[in-house]
């Protein structure tokens, strides 16, 4: 089983906590350590409790804090050689340059990276796996490309993008330039791409479905949740939004799955 909180999640700041029963990861650091620390807390995490800080991208609303608290905590960063040399704070303790196309293991959590086009040095997400229970991160990407949605096959949660409503961006306060950045194929995906990705990804073993990276001015809780609700065919309370200025519940993804095995393990063998 995994469990996961966020943070926050938006143009803000985001971060997630990812934690398995014996291993807690950070992924992405877009608070300040005051705020982080304070988020986490109301989780009941101690950043003293985190065994590694993994950064999608260097964008600062992903990377803000890492810094900071890698050196305050004596954390270990992983992140791509890109997003390394892209960062402006590289003064972390401890650092894993790692591939995005090879994964690797922290504590008992296997972490499944895999590249995302988006318009940063070398920008990544991940599918976190323990104990066959797969959960996937799926943001700051322009596109659905046929190696990402391979890589999210059969996952039991996810945290996705839902950036903006097409309508609401078209009309919104921004200027077309910063507008064509956030629809390319470099950018985000809006409400629409990410409903037909989860139409192609829906099972019955897909637990929570997490809406994440929300405009503030571009879409709203209600509209992304109504179009991901149009694409699924059933289990409309599976889906979640993540909010920017607060954290979410923990969610606990693959709990169906030990309780089924416990319960076949408890089933006495056919005389």
């Amino acid at each position: 089983m995994l469990e996961v909180a966020a943070l926050g999640s938006g143009s803000s700041g985001n971060s997630l906590l990812v934690r398995s029963a014996t291993t807690t990861l950070l992924v992405d650091c877009g608070f300040t350590l005051r705020e982080t620390r304070a988020r986490m807390t109301s989780l009941g995490v101690s950043l003293d409790a985190i065994d590694g800080i993994l950064i999608s991208h260097e964008h600062g609303d992903h990377v803000k804090g890492a810094g900071p608290i890698s050196r305050k905590h004596a954390l270990t960063v992983w992140l791509t050689h890109g997003t390394y040399h892209r960062a402006r704070d590289k003064r972390f303790p401890d650092v894993k340059v790692f591939s995005a196309h090879q994964p690797f293991t922290i504590g008992d959590v296997n972490v499944d990276p895999f590249p995302t086009p988006h318009d940063a040095a070398e920008s990544c997400q991940f599918v976190f796996e323990c104990g066959g229970v797969r959960f996937a991160n799926v943001t700051d990407l322009g596109a659905c490309t046929p190696h990402v949605c391979e890589k999210l096959v059969g996952i039991h949660g996810l945290v996705i993008e839902c950036n903006y409503d097409l309508d609401m961006l078209r009309n919104g306060p921004y200027p077309p330039m910063l507008q064509a950045r956030i629809r390319s194929d470099w950018g985000h995906l809006g409400n629409e791409q990410a409903g037909q990705l989860l139409a192609r990804l829906d099972h019955e073993g897909l637990e929570h479905i997490l809406l994440g990276h929300l405009s503030e001015q571009n879409n709203s809780d209600a509209v992304a949740r109504a179009t991901m609700c149009h694409y699924l065919k059933a289990g409309h309370d599976r889906v979640k939004v993540l909010a920017q200025h607060a954290c979410s519940p923990w969610f606990s993804v693959g709990a169906g799955r030990v309780n089924t095995t416990q319960q076949k393990q408890r089933e006495p063998e056919p005389a």
